[in-house]
């Protein structure tokens, strides 16, 4: 356990930045789960508004440096591509 008040402080912090980040990448998982939901049902319009709801979401998590840049790419490109895929 943290002894000086200085690290007693850090650990306080800590909590507060690891509640805040899980909750971001929650919130990030839900959002790329919303597109691939709306994927598998077959609904092209729902598809591409789940994803421009999705890409700014994605974008602050990378941002944030929750994610990789190239992470954050990755999902949007594979999300973008099986959508243009659809019928």
């Amino acid at each position: 356990m943290a002894n000086s008040p200085q690290a007693k402080k850090r650990a306080r912090q800590a909590v507060k930045r690891n509640a805040r980040n899980a909750s971001a990448r929650s919130m990030f998982r839900t959002y790329v789960k919303k597109v691939v939901y709306a994927i598998e049902t077959g609904d092209k319009a729902a598809a591409e508004t789940a994803y421009k709801e999705a890409v700014p979401v994605i974008d602050r998590t990378c941002s944030k440096g929750l994610i990789h840049a190239n992470k954050a790419a990755r999902h949007k490109s594979r999300l973008n591509s099986r959508i243009h895929a659809m019928a």
